[in-house]
Parts: structure tokens; sequence; C-alpha cells
């Protein structure tokens, strides 16, 4: 898993130089969602709101995200891919689809099944662990 993690590091920075993993992650999410508060960023990836603070702040010195005004409250601000920011993650999904693609060639049907059944089963438990709600206290060590 830390060499998936860092191999998704360098892919990031590959792509744009001051594309972090996180800011990756990050500008992948407001394309997901249509745009949302910094705010909500935070709070979705649980994350200091200075952590988001200064990554929205790189994303937006890179031309990748534009703040626009909320129709419905204009005292509020909603973070968007630029053009720019939406080719950027188009190129690491297909660049990320060709990686793939060559690492998994000459894998057998059944391994290709068995290994998907896997990664469905391992996203579920993250995901399933991330909709739990944590204890109140400390985190322990």
């Amino acid at each position: 898993m830390t060499v998936f993690a860092r191999r998704a590091r360098a892919s990031a920075g590959r792509m744009h130089p001051e594309l972090s993993l996180v800011s990756y992650t990050l500008l992948g999410h407001l394309e997901e969602a249509g745009g949302c508060r910094a705010t909500d960023l935070a709070e979705h990836y649980a994350l200091d709101k200075s952590t988001v603070s200064r990554q929205v702040a790189a994303l937006e010195r890179a031309g990748l995200i534009e703040r626009r005004m909320d129709p419905e409250d204009h005292r509020v601000q909603v973070l968007h891919p630029t053009r720019a920011g939406t080719e950027i993650l188009a190129q690491v999904t297909r660049s990320r689809q060709v990686a793939f693609r060559e690492r998994l060639t000459g894998w057998s049907e059944q391994d290709l099944t068995r290994f998907a059944s896997y990664l469905q089963r391992y996203n579920a438990t993250a995901t399933a662990t991330a909709t739990e709600k944590p204890e109140a206290g400390p985190p322990s060590d």
C-alpha cells in the first residue's frame, strides 16, 4: 500500500508541478461534487481547515480551481475546477488507465476477477469505516 501511495503522489506531480496527492484528491472531489466550499472539503476528508486552505491556494495559483459565488447565498464561495483543472484530471485518468492495462497484461481472467473482487471488498470496508461516527474522546495511540 505504501508503494501504491508513493506512485500516486509521483503521478500527480508529473502531471502538474504544484499538484500534490492531496491537491489532486481535492481537485477530483470538486469535479465529482460539482463544486463545494473549502469547509466541506475539510469536513469530508477530516483535514484541518488550514491544510485545505493551503491546498486551495496552491490550486488557485496554478489556475486549476476558481471561486464562484453561491447563487443561493452570496456570502459563500464555492470552489470549482477550471477547464485546466478538468483537463489535468482527465490526463491523470488516462495515464492511470494505460498504467493499469500495462501492469495487468498477461493476468488470467480468473486472476483479474479475483483482484477486482478484492478491490471492491477493500473499498467497501474503507467506505464503511469512513462513514462510522468516531467515539467521543481523544484518539488513542
